[in-house]
């Protein structure tokens, strides 16, 4: 059973901009009945700023078909034209706070119906019949362009994320090998990810602070069992605390010191070591 977010669900139970638009001037038609997904979308259109009045939607799918021309058509009315093309499959996805991988198809297809959409109003041809010989998967009718443009935006990896993206290579399995030769180049030619910043270093003061807070989160815990803990010192990584009340001298005290000791790590993002404040001094 796929896990689909509560959005989604509202989107399903509860679609925005279901039917068509009254006197639409652009209008999109991508899938297919037959393949199990079809999708149309109309617009209307300013014609004086190219703003997206309004927007809806006929689908034919399951309910993340449905919720993603929902959430597409909310995304998009108010925005002009060009800014409305730079809508991404993953916008719709993270609008609808994430789809089930096996989904991902769905918001592909809201995805090129606005493409299709726009070209109409524009007059400019737009279709997904496909070049002899560029046909990849013939169960769903999924091309090598289609497939290696989602490749490349989504950062895809595996063929089994093609499938879920495209449904290409969801019914027989004679495509995969092509489906794999595609992935083959299309990841020699994306660039590496830009690697994420490091995390900015606490200050003294910051990092004092923080050690406080998380003794102090964790003191109603001790307290309830008649003990207590109190800083006593900071020390490069290593951190002296007194136990006191019940927890001194107790044969939990090393025990609680390391859950004392594993949630400052967690906060901090650094190795640390909490130590008995009787140590000070006798460790280097």
């Amino acid at each position: 059973m796929w896990d689909y977010s509560e959005t989604v669900k509202e989107h399903f139970f509860n679609p925005r901009n279901a039917g068509a638009v009254e006197d639409a001037n652009a209008v999109g038609e991508v899938g297919s009945i037959s393949c199990g997904d079809a999708l149309r979308l109309t617009l209307k259109v300013d014609p004086e700023n190219e703003t997206i009045i309004d927007a809806g939607f006929q689908t034919f799918g399951c309910g993340s078909a449905i919720a993603s021309s929902s959430a597409l058509t909310e995304i998009i009315k108010g925005m002009k034209l060009d800014e409305a093309l730079n809508v991404s499959n993953q916008d719709i996805a993270d609008f609808l706070e994430g789809l089930p991988p096996e989904k991902m198809h769905c918001s592909v297809m809201g995805r090129e119906a606005l493409q299709a959409a726009v070209a109409n109003y524009r007059g400019e041809e737009w279709h997904d019949d496909h070049e002899e010989g560029a046909l990849v998967c013939k169960c769903f009718g999924i091309d090598e362009v289609m497939i290696a443009e989602t490749v490349k935006a989504n950062r895809l990896t595996t063929l089994e994320e093609v499938t879920n993206y495209t449904k290409a290579g969801g019914g027989c399995s004679s495509c995969h090998e092509k489906i794999e030769e595609i992935l083959a180049y299309c990841l020699e030619e994306m660039p590496e990810p830009e690697p994420e910043p490091a995390p900015a270093q606490l200050t003294s003061v910051q990092r004092m602070r923080r050690i406080e807070l998380v003794l102090e989160s964790l003191r109603p815990q001790l307290q309830r069992d008649h003990g207590d803990v109190e800083l006593v010192e900071v020390d490069g990584d290593k951190i002296f605390v007194n136990l006191t009340g019940a927890c001194s001298g107790c044969q939990m005290a090393q025990m609680t010191l390391q859950g004392i000791q594993q949630r400052l790590i967690e906060e901090l993002g650094e190795p640390v070591k909490v130590l008995p404040a009787a140590l000070m001094g006798k460790i280097a």
